[in-house]
């Protein structure tokens, strides 16, 4: 207690120092980002709505910053990181927060090194996981009481939801498939069918539309959805994201099919390990076996992670991959004759 005593103490100390000096920069030189910075820090444009993200264990105050910029809460991820660097990094506290960007830098430190929000009686944890499919949510959620299959399906299939990015979606069938961001939420049990799916798209706009929006790419959202979603189904991990992207865009450039599993895994409802010469010649516009380009849709919800794999995928003349046996990782290959080896490897032969 006393040594959380000292911190904060420390810490209104150490921010007043930073005050001087943000203060200094404005009147020496008539910055303009120096007032933006200042009003960053004291919550002065904030916009008084509470937003809830998750902290994962270990983060540190460069990753807790562009948590806190992507989501909205702050503007400056360079200042919160320069602020916590004078006054002394918290102890963040893993699990999900409630902030408001009207807090200081001050408040949202000491908010987030506190204990995180806890369940009760009156709300319900649920966990999306990455990769899950619109199916599989809706089950999910059904699995906790929320809601009804039925409910759920009239709202993704009917409910007025209004957002751009939704406006721009070019399907009627399975128009919600891929936006439905995927995370921990902390739903009411007083929610209806149409909050929860409100909350996920809200978590949607504010993390993945502006990474979109930061990146100049020729595709639109839904196109990098689409490409993101597939790269999500595919990659092994957080590493492998960019150059599964790359392999896509290699085949791609080359006028070759993107032949990806997932995709026919998508059509069969079913995740088979090794797909039959029936399977992958389904005539579905989802089938990349069978049509060059991305398929019609979107295969699952992405996680943020492949959605930045595709805005800034890793340079490489890789075009084929296939999973180890035990599925931790990818071996890729930049010839078939490569990529043949390596299935034999696999494979044991």
């Amino acid at each position: 207690m006393e040594r959380e005593k000292r911190q904060r103490k420390k810490r209104r100390g150490c921010g007043f120092y930073f005050l001087i000096f943000l203060l200094v920069v404005i009147v020496a030189g008539g910055s303009v980002t120096g007032v933006l910075v200042y009003r960053d820090m004291t919550g002065a444009n904030g916009d008084n709505k509470n937003y809830v993200i998750e902290i994962p264990e270990g983060a540190g105050s460069s990753s807790i910053a562009n948590i806190l910029r992507n989501r909205g809460i702050i503007q400056y991820a360079f200042a919160f990181k320069l602020y916590t660097r004078m006054t002394g990094e918290p102890a963040y506290q893993k699990g999900r927060h409630t902030l408001n960007p009207t807090m200081s830098y001050a408040q949202l430190c000491e908010k987030l090194s506190g204990a995180p929000d806890q369940e009760d009686a009156g709300t319900k944890r649920v966990a999306i996981p990455e990769g899950y499919e619109l199916r599989q949510i809706v089950d999910l959620l059904v699995e906790k009481g929320l809601g009804t299959h039925e409910e759920f399906m009239d709202e993704i299939e009917n409910g007025n939801f209004d957002f751009d990015f939704i406006k721009k979606i070019p399907r009627k069938e399975n128009r919600l498939e891929g936006y439905l961001y995927p995370d921990t939420y902390l739903f009411s049990v007083e929610d209806s069918p149409h909050d929860i799916i409100q909350k996920m798209l809200n978590a949607f706009q504010e993390n993945v539309v502006p990474a979109y929006e930061a990146v100049r790419t020729p595709y639109s959202l839904d196109q990098v959805i689409i490409f993101a979603s597939v790269v999500e189904r595919e990659a092994a991990n957080d590493e492998e994201r960019p150059i599964v992207a790359s392999v896509f865009y290699n085949r791609i450039d080359r006028g070759m099919k993107l032949e990806s599993c997932a995709t026919v895994q998508y059509i069969l409802k079913e995740r088979k390990e090794i797909l039959s010469n029936e399977d992958i010649a389904i005539d579905s516009n989802y089938n990349t076996y069978k049509y060059k380009g991305l398929p019609v849709g979107p295969i699952a919800s992405p996680g943020l992670k492949s959605v930045e794999a595709v805005l800034e995928p890793a340079d490489t003349d890789y075009l084929y991959f296939v999973a180890t046996a035990d599925g931790s990782q990818n071996l890729f290959s930049e010839t078939f004759e490569e990529h043949n080896q390596k299935i034999q490897e696999v494979q044991g032969n």
